[in-house]
C-alpha cells in the first residue's frame, strides 16, 4: 500500500511539473515575440522585467507544490551575506537533478535568477527549449581541440560567442550556474575517472573561465554551494514520490581575484592558475562534505 501511494505522489507531482511548465510557457512565448519585435531599450527593459517575474512565478508554484505533497528538513548555513542586485557566479556538487529544485528555492528572491549556461542544440528541447532562449539563458558554441586542429578558423569563436551571450547582463545584475563537474556524481563515473576526491568528480574549469572572461569587473564574487543527501541522493523520482527528505547546504561567498577575471581562457599561464585555484575550491568542498556526513550519522546515532 504504501508503495502504491508512493506511485501516486510520484504521478502526481510528475503531471504538475509539466502543467506548471506549460502553464507558464505561455505568457513566456507571448511576452518574449513582444520583446523580438519591439526591440528598443525602454521596451526590452519592460519585458525583461516581466519574463523575470513570470520566471519567479513559475519557480514558486514548484516550490508551493513540493511543500505541500511531502515534507522537506533543510540544513542551510550562509544563505545571509547574499543581495538580490549583484552579479554572482554559481557552482555547487552535482549528484542528480534534485539539486536543481534544491537550488532554485534556496536561492529564490536573495540572489537574480538563476541562469545555466546551455549546449546550442538545448535549445531544440520542445517548449523548455525556446522558455530558456526567451528567458536569455546563453546558449554556448564549444568546439573539441579536435575541430579546432581541422578547422583552426573556429578558434577563438567559443570565447567571441560567450561575450555576446553574456553582453547583453552588463547593465542588469544576473547569476550564473554551473555545476563544474560537468555530469552527475555516480559511483561508476568517479572509479572511471579515478578522481583524486572521495565525493566529487573532476571539476571542469572551460565553462566558468569563460564566463569570468565575459563579464570581467561585473562578475565579483562566487558561491561555492556544497549539496549533501544525509539518507542518500534522492532521483528526481525519488524526491517528489517520497513523503520526507534531508537536505544539508553549505553556502559560501568567496571573491574572484582580479587575475582571474577578464582574461583569455585560452592562454595556457592563465589555465593553470585557474584550474589551480578551482582544484583547491574542490578540495575544500570534499572535506566539507566528509565532514557533513560524518556529523548526520553521529546526530542520528544520538536519537
Amino acid at each position: 500500500m504504501r508503495t502504491f501511494t508512493g506511485f501516486l505522489r510520484g504521478v502526481t507531482g510528475a503531471a504538475f511539473l509539466v502543467l506548471n511548465t506549460l502553464f507558464w510557457a505561455v505568457p513566456v512565448y507571448i511576452t518574449a515575440l513582444f520583446k523580438l519585435i519591439l526591440p528598443f531599450r525602454a521596451a526590452r527593459g519592460l519585458f525583461d522585467t516581466i519574463l523575470n517575474s513570470l520566471s519567479y512565478a513559475w519557480i514558486y508554484c514548484i516550490n508551493a507544490f513540493i511543500d505541500l505533497i511531502k515534507t522537506v528538513e533543510y540544513d542551510i548555513e550562509g544563505l545571509e551575506k547574499l543581495k538580490p542586485d549583484e552579479w554572482y557566479l554559481v557552482i555547487a556538487n552535482h549528484q542528480s537533478l534534485v539539486d536543481i529544485i534544491v537550488l532554485q528555492k534556496i536561492f529564490h528572491g536573495r540572489i537574480p535568477f538563476l541562469k545555466y549556461f546551455l549546449k546550442k542544440e538545448m535549445i531544440w528541447i520542445p517548449i523548455l527549449g525556446l522558455a530558456w532562449w526567451a528567458l536569455d539563458y546563453p546558449f554556448m558554441q564549444r568546439y573539441s581541440a579536435e575541430v579546432l586542429r581541422k578547422k583552426p578558423h573556429f578558434k577563438g569563436k567559443d570565447i567571441a560567442a560567450t561575450r555576446k551571450a553574456c553582453a547583453k547582463f552588463k547593465d542588469k545584475p544576473a547569476s550564473f550556474m554551473n555545476f563544474v563537474e560537468g555530469t552527475r556524481f555516480t559511483p561508476a563515473k568517479h572509479a572511471m575517472q579515478n578522481s583524486p576526491y572521495k565525493h566529487l568528480l573532476k571539476p571542469r574549469s572551460g565553462g566558468i573561465s569563460y564566463v569570468l572572461s565575459a563579464m570581467g569587473e561585473n562578475m565579483r564574487n562566487i558561491i561555492d554551494v556544497t549539496i549533501v543527501y544525509p539518507d542518500g541522493t534522492e532521483n528526481a523520482w525519488g524526491f517528489i514520490s517520497s513523503t520526507k527528505s534531508r537536505i544539508i547546504i553549505r553556502i559560501k561567498v568567496l571573491p574572484i581575484d582580479e587575475n582571474l577575471r577578464g582574461q583569455n581562457p585560452d592562454d595556457q599561464e592563465y589555465k593553470k592558475r585557474f584550474n589551480a585555484w578551482l582544484n583547491t575550491i574542490w578540495k575544500n568542498k570534499d572535506k566539507k562534505i566528509t565532514q557533513l556526513i560524518k556529523s548526520s550519522k553521529t546526530a542520528a546515532s544520538a536519537f
